[in-house]
């Protein structure tokens, strides 16, 4: 089993090199499932990334914290990963958790937490509901109390 350092570990099931891969992704004694796959946008303008997260959330998880639950977090990571683009070097994790718990990164957790909420809005889930389980999801990723 691969491990992501402070986060999820999990097990390559299929790689089609360059293209993707699937994997299991294991945390907090769960597991579900990613697809990632890259493909050439048209004219050689650049790589699409995709990604998949497959997991069986159970009702009592949804209704707390809702797709912000994984999605803060997957808007994080990528955070990151367009920072090592940028750069090529390596994300130093310690610099990578003060920057969440900094100005700026307290505003993007919110502001995700935001569009995590319009998409359940959007996808039927009641308003209150959603904004509720919201406001659950930003408390947990800022550290901060709901109101």
């Amino acid at each position: 089993m691969n491990q992501l350092a402070r986060n999820a570990g999990g097990t390559i099931e299929a790689c089609d090199q360059p293209h993707g891969f699937d994997a299991t992704w294991e945390y907090g004694g769960e597991v579900s499932w990613i697809e990632l796959r890259l493909s050439d946008e048209p004219g050689g303008a650049g790589t699409t990334f995709e990604l998949t997260h497959i997991a069986h959330v159970d009702d009592s998880r949804w209704t707390e914290f809702g797709p912000g639950a994984v999605g803060v977090g997957w808007d994080l990571a990528m955070v990151g990963f367009a920072k090592h683009l940028a750069s090529g070097e390596q994300i130093d994790l310690d610099a990578g958790m003060a920057w969440t718990a900094s100005e700026d990164g307290l505003r993007f957790i919110t502001l995700s937490s935001e569009g995590w909420h319009d998409a359940s809005v959007a996808a039927g889930t009641d308003a209150a509901q959603a904004r509720a389980a919201a406001d659950r999801a930003t408390a947990a990723y800022t550290g901060t109390p709901t109101s």
